[in-house]
């Protein structure tokens, strides 16, 4: 039996919420952005009409500005985008309980079943984007496809507000010509390595020697041969489904850039709270740290280290990611950025080995202390309780790790 998935994608999301909910900018070129004072000047996402004037997803508000000098930027409001994030995941589950989310904005739905053609897909498609323009007042796109990174692909061909169907047989005709830089999952250094072997479509990626893809880019290499074929058949997960959390971990770009050690001990250690606070609250421990920075010309780098035991303790973090960012970032001074992420989890109840050199009463009433802070900060805001350390500096200081950093579900692969 042949399965039938669609990929439902919101044009131009952030954006379009926005221009909904204020309707005196909804004919002007808008974009959401962060906030350039903080550093954070970047543009998320942006309306049609901006896109018109070759504003693009990614770029600094200064050169979209020149590029468009009518921009209307607003701030982000991801507490609205969640909520409507919701509304369209209502509309998705009266027709399947198989609706896995990628992102905010987008949506796998399988509808696989006995009698159930491509055919009706595409009548349901239909319908889901006529109930999302009429019922919520924004656009979506949809891709029908039997495997979902076609109908991914699918859902990308043709913006906005619009329903493109990909039949099997009709694969190599229509698919194999794009650029493989279409297909989920083929990003810049994937597509500068197919490059490298003369791939630049996905139906050369598909007619590719399995070995020699496996060579340049390992199992990932044959995945994407898998993929380009039309061959996925990952499943759409079921709605009570809960994706296994492999890592936990936050960045920031603060207000001024990282120039001493002092100024990384901050940091590091703000970021540590939040991620120290997200272990405990999901029931983890972690053994493995992750640091990396961001220089001032953008260049990122990452370094990692693996504990002796497993920790959700805030000072066993930061002087962890401190320590490893002494030894190997130090000497290249200023850093626009910094990040900290923990893995190799394990339950926070599993057995563990106490160390009877060390002081393990100690560490006990330490994680006690935080837990009692965690409900401080639920209750009254992040920043009730802050550390000496980050009030060094009253910029950094102002930094919420927790309300101004959004964490959003990031799917397999999609880094």
């Amino acid at each position: 039996m042949g399965r039938v998935i669609l990929h439902c994608d919101a044009n131009s999301y952030y954006a379009s919420v926005e221009c909904l909910y204020t309707p005196e900018i909804r004919n002007k070129p808008v974009a959401v952005a962060g906030n350039a004072e903080a550093r954070h000047g970047i543009i998320l996402t942006k309306n049609p009409l901006a896109k018109s004037f070759g504003v693009k997803t990614g770029e600094a508000i200064w050169q979209a500005r020149e590029k468009c000098p009518g921009l209307v930027c607003v701030p982000p409001d991801f507490p609205l985008y969640v909520r409507f994030s919701g509304k369209m995941r209502r509309i998705y589950e009266q027709y399947s309980n198989r609706v896995e989310s990628f992102g905010l904005d987008e949506s796998w739905i399988d509808l696989s079943n006995p009698g159930v053609t491509i055919g009706d897909g595409a009548r349901v498609a239909e319908e889901i984007r006529r109930r999302v323009r009429t019922e919520l007042g924004i656009t979506v796109s949809v891709g029908v496809a039997d495997n979902k990174i076609f109908a991914k692909l699918g859902s990308d061909m043709k913006k906005p507000d619009a329903v493109t169907v990909l039949e099997p047989e009709c694969y190599e005709e229509r698919v194999w010509g794009l650029p493989v830089g279409d297909l989920l999952y083929v990003g810049p250094s994937t597509r500068r390595k197919l490059a490298q072997l003369g791939i630049t479509t996905i139906g050369q990626l598909a007619r590719c020697d399995a070995a020699v893809l496996q060579n340049k880019l390992g199992k990932n290499g044959i995945t994407l041969k898998a993929y380009a074929g039309g061959q996925d058949r990952a499943p759409v997960m079921p709605l009570d489904h809960r994706a296994c959390v492999k890592s936990v971990g936050n960045s920031t770009t603060p207000p001024h850039d990282l120039n001493t050690l002092d100024d990384a001990r901050c940091i590091y250690y703000l970021l540590a709270e939040s991620v120290a606070a997200r272990l405990r609250e999901g029931g983890f421990r972690a053994r493995c740290v992750t640091i990396s920075a961001r220089s001032a010309d953008l260049v990122t780098n990452s370094r990692q280290t693996t504990l002796d035991r497993a920790t959700n303790l805030t000072d066993e973090l930061a002087q962890t990611a401190i320590s490893l960012f002494d030894d190997r970032f130090a000497r290249g001074f200023p850093y626009r950025s910094v990040g900290l992420s923990c893995s190799m989890l394990s339950p926070d109840d599993a057995p563990i080995q106490l160390d009877f050199m060390g002081d393990e009463t100690r560490r006990i009433h330490m994680e006690q202390l935080e837990r009692s802070i965690d409900g401080l900060r639920r209750r009254y805001g992040h920043q009730i309780v802050q550390r000496g350390v980050v009030l060094s500096d009253s910029g950094y200081a102002a930094i919420n790790p927790v309300e101004d950093h959004t964490i959003h579900p990031v799917p397999f692969f999609a880094g």
